[in-house]
């Protein structure tokens, strides 16, 4: 084998996997009974990348050559990029030494389209037979099932693999055919349908025959592109909301766009990463999976975005104060777990106390609530002065003044120094400071240095 070549191979593979976000090793139950290599009896996350994101798993490619033109995707045919192949055996070789490395605890495999479906998702399905069978691997393996594949493939495919999931990408029909118009979504749901439909089979054979095989335990995902195409929040949480109720999804993953090709299509080069908006649709998801709330309920029809000052509870809560305030002391579970600020431990933890003490805020933050927002939602059996608020006019104002934020911006020594400055170009190569009373020139070089040496001692302070 060509290790040089393979090197070359896994790192043009490696980096066009790293979009992916729906890389999750969570759910599954693989014991190790017949003496094979690793289990996958719980979630893995060793990395993460420079932005903060989870990288747990060998997250490649099998190959970045695709016959389809996706405006959005970095290995589209019409994009000049080095293209690179793996063989099914260079994918199980790299897995199974790096797994012995302990360098990884589990596989994600995901592939450009090359020559047909059934071509590409006939190579995903013999990596993993073959390191389930032939290599006695018991370790995580995640697939992404490729839309337009066979349902036999897509069956043998979940005997392998712990979780199978395939991209929705861009979330509105329109966008698609914009972005890609070799694509449709119901191409796309088809794998999820099928999916589906076996995990149920194997379930209910399962309750009859001791034996039968395991079928995609940790189930199936999809990730949603953000921000490429001119799609509403609304839309969004109304598909995820579709996928969770008729295709039994384990998760919906949200991928704020980065640009990097230039298209008239997409936003443009430069554009700021949506990464807020990101983290406001996992927090909408979590209300729709865990606290009960409709898509509706999150966004109505009038407010298609969500606020990115406050998170989607606390925007509820505003929008709808006649619910408030709640009486922790008899309010039912259901209504105590939409309060700003409770979680559905905190809100179980009330339940059970409340049969035992008269709760106060002290009681609640001990109980892990953020009484900083839940104070203005609640009623006491005392005076809860907070109260008073509810019915300002600029309650929204004034709640979000009083609480935090992880998203405010906290300025760093070099964000103080460019606030002292004004800056005014002279020339191409010179700029003019100013700073209070004094006045000086320095050349761009000066600078840099200057600010690298700041840098340099904030890292140190920190």
């Amino acid at each position: 084998m060509n290790y040089e070549r393979l090197q070359d191979k896994l790192s043009i593979l490696a980096d066009a996997a790293k979009y992916d976000v729906s890389c999750s090793s969570s759910g599954s139950k693989r014991d190790n009974h017949n003496k094979g290599l690793g289990t996958a009896n719980s979630g893995i996350c060793h990395s993460y990348t420079e932005d903060g994101r989870c990288v747990s798993l060998l997250k490649i490619l099998f190959t970045n050559h695709c016959i389809y033109d996706c405006a959005y995707c970095t290995s589209r045919r019409s994009h000049d990029t080095p293209r690179a192949a793996f063989t099914v055996e260079e994918v199980v070789d790299l897995t199974m030494q790096f797994y012995r490395r302990n360098y990884i605890e589990g596989l994600f495999l995901s592939s450009g389209i090359f020559k047909s479906p059934d071509y590409t998702m006939e190579r995903l399905v013999r990596v993993a037979k073959t390191l389930r069978l032939a290599h006695k691997f018991n370790g995580y393996i995640h697939l992404k099932t490729i839309p337009g594949a066979s349902a036999e493939l897509m069956q043998e495919a979940g005997l392998y693999a712990d979780r199978l999931s395939v991209n929705m990408e861009i979330p509105t029909k329109s966008g698609l055919a914009l972005l890609a118009p070799e694509k449709n979504h119901d191409d796309m749901k088809a794998p999820m349908k099928v999916v589906q439909e076996q995990i149920v089979v194997f379930k209910d054979s399962k309750k009859q025959h001791k034996h039968t095989p395991k079928f995609t335990p940790a189930g199936q995902s999809t990730q949603l592109i953000v921000g490429a195409a001119q799609e509403t929040d609304l839309q969004i949480i109304r598909l995820s909301s579709h996928f969770y109720q008729e295709y039994d999804l384990k998760r919906v993953y949200y991928s704020g766009y980065v640009p990097m090709l230039s298209d008239n299509r997409l936003p443009a080069m430069g554009t700021p990463v949506p990464m807020v908006r990101e983290n406001r649709l996992y927090q909408a998801d979590w209300l729709m999976r865990f606290y009960g709330f409709e898509a509706e309920e999150i966004l109505p029809d009038d407010h298609p975005f969500l606020d990115l000052d406050c998170d989607p509870k606390l925007a509820w809560a505003i929008r709808n104060k006649s619910h408030f305030p709640v009486n922790i002391q008899t309010a039912p579970y259901k209504m105590i777990v939409r309060i700003p600020g409770i979680g559905t431990r905190t809100a179980k933890k009330i339940v059970q106390a409340r049969k035992l003490s008269t709760l106060t805020l002290d009681h609640l933050k001990q109980m892990g609530a953020a009484v900083n927002r839940a104070k203005y939602f609640i009623a006491l059996k005392g005076r809860n002065e907070h109260l008073s608020h509810l019915t300002q006019d600029n309650f929204r104002d004034y709640v979000l003044a009083q609480t935090q934020t992880k998203f405010k911006a906290d300025k760093t020594g070099l964000d103080k120094l460019y606030d002292l400055i004004d800056f005014s170009v002279t020339t191409a190569c010179d700029i003019t400071l100013t700073n209070k009373n004094s006045k000086v020139s320095v050349t761009i070089e000066s600078l840099i240095s200057a600010v690298a040496k700041v840098e340099s001692v904030e890292s140190c302070t920190r």
